[in-house]
């Protein structure tokens, strides 16, 4: 049920959420940022999700609750790009040195478009102008939530009318408790390798997790300030599993076509008595699972991760599931 918000984006035009049901799921999407307001399973008395319960909150939502980001997600070093000998400035919104999730004004700002939906399933679209925060090519990006059971499924898929680069995300923090922290959650990656990074971009090609003390290939508590990038891949592959969260008697399984899963703690996080049932999200309210392509692929040596072509199209696809009384499994 697509449902009109008393609130308009900066350029008046009106927000839309969509509510999505299945018999184990419920979703909650809002236009604006395509992002996941909500997510409850059947039974369970909490919600999956950290999200603002006034949708006004996600105006601006410096955290990215649930937002879907891009052109590029993650950090851009230098705020710029070069693409087939041409170097692209782009805006730098972090400490004015870096491009974070597509500018300040990248996907998880816009008001995307409702296009296609059921009572399980929703497709929005948001088309970006050449040049826009930089980037080049006209951009035609769609993302589609599909519930099936107690799974969520999030396709991603975007074409151009000019060479251009492409990474998005769905940025989703999860907290499957309830509780105010992750403190009793465990985590484990099928990856070995991470990304060694300083302020947030990569120094060196991929390592052993071990050597940065961050190994949580087996069921592991989750680390204090765990905010790093798990090169599962070289390139995308098809769906297969690549995490499994765990909390009392609740697992959630990750599976994904990325080569990478940026895993941050939540640790920055300081919303006050704004979250979904008048929640404060403090530091470790939530953990934050981003599978997409290697940080800052356009200016690195995987650099091929990201690029995009005309006549060819970007897909990713992530897919998260829930189990209760029963650990889910690789």
């Amino acid at each position: 049920m697509i449902e009109a918000l008393e609130l308009t984006d900066r350029h008046g035009a009106p927000i839309q959420a969509i509510t999505l049901q299945t018999d184990g799921l419920h979703a909650r999407i809002l236009s604006l940022g395509a992002c996941l307001q909500d997510l409850r399973l059947e039974g369970v008395w909490h919600p999956l999700v950290l999200g603002y319960a006034n949708p006004i909150n996600y105006l601006s939502n410096p955290a990215y609750l649930g937002a879907v980001v891009g052109r590029v997600a993650n950090r851009l070093s230098g705020g710029a790009i070069t693409l087939d000998g041409k170097r692209f400035e782009l805006d730098r919104n972090e400490r004015d040195t870096t491009c974070l999730h597509g500018g300040r004004d990248g996907f998880s700002h816009q008001n995307w478009q409702i296009t296609d939906h059921s009572r399980n399933h929703v497709t929005l679209g948001h088309i970006s102008p050449h040049m826009y925060m930089g980037f080049p090519g006209r951009l035609l990006a769609k993302v589609t939530y599909r519930l099936n059971g107690t799974s969520l499924s999030i396709t991603l898929t975007a074409n151009t009318d000019a060479p251009t680069v492409c990474n998005m995300a769905p940025h989703i923090y999860f907290n499957l408790d309830g509780s105010p922290d992750i403190a009793r959650h465990r985590l484990s990656i099928a990856a070995s390798h991470v990304l060694p990074v300083k302020n947030g971009l990569p120094v060196a090609n991929p390592v052993h997790a071990r050597s940065l003390g961050v190994d949580v290939s087996h069921r592991a508590d989750i680390p204090k300030g765990l905010d790093h990038h798990y090169c599962l891949s070289q390139a995308p592959r098809p769906l297969r599993r690549v995490a499994v969260l765990f909390a009392d008697t609740l697992a959630m399984s990750v599976d994904t076509t990325e080569p990478g899963l940026q895993v941050y703690d939540g640790s920055g996080l300081s919303i006050v008595d704004e979250g979904l049932e008048g929640r404060s999200y403090r530091g470790r309210a939530g953990i934050a699972l981003e599978p997409h392509r290697w940080i800052d692929a356009p200016n690195q040596p995987w650099q091929r991760q990201t690029r995009l072509r005309p006549g060819e199209v970007y897909q990713a696809q992530t897919v998260f599931s829930f189990t209760r009384g029963a650990e889910a499994t690789f």
